[in-house]
């Protein structure tokens, strides 16, 4: 695909998702999931979608991580380190799978974590287990998975960081390193796979300052949101989109 083929309504969509993966990274991280859908309307193919939206993203990252850089927890993404590389390992070789196969699995994914989660989470806090490591590394396999396909992560990795009952901004500052690290680790995947190309890099490079506006606009939308109604928004927005992904 060239970016000649492209047409208006498909730049106006992919402006709309740079400008919420803006938002996402600094104000607001659910609302990230929303875009993998639309890209894949955008570009067309689930797989060129995930090729075509990770630069857009790691330049929402590195917003993210100037911003959020002194509430990050460092322990908890050098612990999912083996389990997320093997995680993005299978991601890749996946990609070439049927696109209709693709959704659908990283949609069962994503309900499968959200719904863990929201048992989880009625326990009260003083009684609630600790996270056994078993479960901590299949999350981190899923997350591997799920960024490498379609840059779906962000259900996997706030349904695991609520588990651990992280602050709000402990979880995007956590968040923004852990995916500016996997969103650049994943590149040589997409080349080698043949999906990146001068024109995904582009169509990703003109779509940086749109992700740069809505970064700015979301700063300090974090801080007017109170925990509940986060914890609900995040788990809420990421079942939306399995849902669509399925479809």
């Amino acid at each position: 695909m060239s970016l000649p083929e492209l047409e208006i309504w498909q730049w106006a969509l992919g402006a709309f998702c740079s400008l919420m993966i803006g938002v996402a990274k600094t104000g607001a991280p659910g609302l990230a999931i929303l875009t993998v859908p639309l890209m894949v309307f955008t570009v067309g193919d689930a797989r060129y979608a995930a090729a075509w939206t990770a630069p857009i993203l790691i330049v929402g990252d590195i917003f993210a991580v100037v911003y959020w850089r002194r509430h990050a927890d460092a322990r908890v993404l050098i612990s999912l380190v083996p389990s997320v590389a093997l995680g993005m390992l299978l991601g890749g070789a996946a990609l070439r799978l049927d696109d209709a196969i693709v959704r659908r699995v990283l949609a069962a994914i994503v309900l499968m974590m959200v719904a863990l989660t929201i048992a989880r989470l009625r326990q009260p806090a003083s009684s609630a287990p600790a996270l056994p490591h078993g479960h901590a590394s299949a999350y981190g396999v899923a997350a591997g998975f799920a960024t490498t396909l379609a840059n779906a992560a962000g259900p996997v990795m706030s349904s695991y960081m609520l588990l651990r009952r992280m602050p709000k901004e402990q979880l995007v500052a956590t968040g923004a390193w852990f995916y500016l690290a996997v969103n650049i680790a994943k590149m040589p995947i997409y080349e080698v796979n043949g999906l990146l190309s001068a024109t995904s890099l582009t169509f990703s490079l003109s779509m940086a300052p749109l992700v740069a506006c809505g970064a700015i606009g979301g700063l300090g939308l974090l801080h007017r949101i109170p925990q509940r109604a986060f914890d609900l928004l995040t788990l809420g927005l990421a079942a939306a989109s399995a849902f669509a992904l399925f479809f």
